[in-house]
């Protein structure tokens, strides 16, 4: 008789599965994403993407509740994006999450928008200094050079 085990993917496997599938959203979304972004405060994102008319988003990969009540960081974003979205698991208890971020489920083959993003505008002169920014380091890391987001 065959025994059959479940095994609960671990934090770096849920962390991997739902960063490539919101990422892989995003790029259905017309979003281009750039993964563990840098940002001007020393923040760094998990995902930065440009959307079609230049807005910028930031998502904020949780790998499970744990990991959502240890890291505050997340607050630090508002300033460096027009939207922000939590991307969890389609697992994970969703009535830890505060209300007013966006919410995407995803998993290792792709994701959903559940809740949209407020749209809070960035200021056109940071927008301009984060585009360019974004830019230039996609720029470099075609090239293998590692950098953090200017701007």
């Amino acid at each position: 008789m065959d025994v059959i085990v479940s095994v609960s993917p671990s934090r770096p496997e849920t962390t991997e599965a739902v960063t490539r599938g919101a990422a892989r959203l995003l790029v259905s979304l017309n979003y281009m994403p750039l993964a563990e972004v840098t940002l001007p405060n020393g923040r760094r994102a998990d995902l930065m993407a440009l959307g079609p008319k230049g807005e910028i988003a930031i998502i904020e990969v949780k790998s499970g509740l744990e990991d959502y009540r240890i890291d505050r960081k997340w607050g630090e974003y508002g300033p460096y994006c027009d939207l922000f979205y939590f991307a969890v698991a389609p697992h994970f208890p969703r009535q830890h999450l505060p209300e007013g971020p966006g919410l995407i489920i995803a998993d290792g083959f792709g994701g959903a928008v559940v809740i949209d993003a407020p749209h809070a505008p960035l200021v056109a002169a940071r927008r301009k200094a984060l585009t360019l920014g974004f830019g230039r380091l996609a720029a470099m890391r075609s090239l293998g050079i590692t950098a953090a987001l200017e701007g």
